[in-house]
């Protein structure tokens, strides 16, 4: 999958996270904190009350033993850092789950959006994808033979181009190509998603022309407005199911990122009209 978010490393994670960091190896060597107790009398260790703020030496003293533990144990960072993580992408995945279900209905049914395939096919299969992306070319041949060979399935095509001026300009026009004519769209889409090179605006209108489209009517459409609000929608729904890359499916109740073979596509298909 091309992703349009890198990841950061864990050079990335540790200015804004130390903090935490600290508070949880303080709890890991709480051990230390009755040896800090017994350098104080009775009655203060006794008058203060536990919502009462530390001192300042108090601060220093409880900071050196935490700053001890870790250069003296360095692996609880890596450890707090990959946990962290985890946690990070079990809440992503839990609330892509839930906006899959709360967009449901503009993910499936927006009018604006270019369907092929059986538009009245008993389960779909949603792509966000870029015509630029050679993860997308290298699944497209796979999603072709679902399609033919499965004559119920349902296509949804999510412009999402993410890499760079000439990935617009394709989906701009693909775009335009469906409110000038829907019925050649699949094969403009086709026809660009099996290029290999650039898709400079001059290649893209030579490609359209060959399809059957009137290239000046084509250019004058990829200015209509409502292209922007197509592709803002695609790029808000994509950030809703933490797609940040492409290609990018939605079939069924299930998200996935990145391409997949074509086992993986029917056994998601097959799932989906199961379920």
């Amino acid at each position: 999958m091309i992703a349009l978010f890198p990841r950061p490393g864990i050079s990335g994670f540790l200015p804004g996270f130390l903090p935490g960091l600290l508070i949880a190896a303080l709890l890991i060597i709480v051990g230390a904190a009755p040896a800090w107790a017994q350098s104080k009398s009775p009655a203060q260790t006794m008058s203060k009350t536990p919502a009462q703020p530390l001192s300042a030496s108090e601060k220093l003293a409880i900071e050196g033993v935490v700053k001890d533990y870790l250069l003296n144990n360095p692996e609880v960072i890596v450890e707090a850092i990959q946990s962290l993580r985890q946690r990070d992408e079990r809440n992503k995945a839990k609330k892509a789950k839930a906006n899959l279900v709360k967009f449901r209905n503009e993910l499936l049914n927006d009018p604006d959006t270019p369907v092929g395939a059986n538009p009245k096919g008993d389960v779909t299969i949603v792509e966000f994808f870029d015509y630029r992306c050679g993860f997308c070319k290298r699944v497209f041949p796979d999603i072709m033979k679902v399609i033919n060979a499965d004559q119920n399935v349902r296509y949804v095509f999510k412009e999402f181009p993410i890499l760079g001026p000439e990935s617009v300009t394709a989906s701009r026009a693909a775009l335009a190509a469906w409110i000038v004519d829907k019925s050649k769209y699949e094969a403009f889409h086709q026809a660009m998603m099996g290029s290999k090179g650039g898709l400079p605006e001059s290649r893209v209108m030579k490609m359209a022309a060959k399809i059957g489209y009137d290239a000046k009517a084509l250019k004058k459409a990829m200015k209509d407005p409502r292209i922007d609000k197509m592709l803002e929608k695609n790029f808000a729904l994509a950030k809703a199911l933490d797609i940040n890359g492409t290609p990018g499916f939605v079939i069924g109740n299930e998200i996935i990122r990145g391409a997949v073979d074509l086992a993986t596509l029917k056994q998601l298909v097959a799932q989906a009209r199961g379920s």
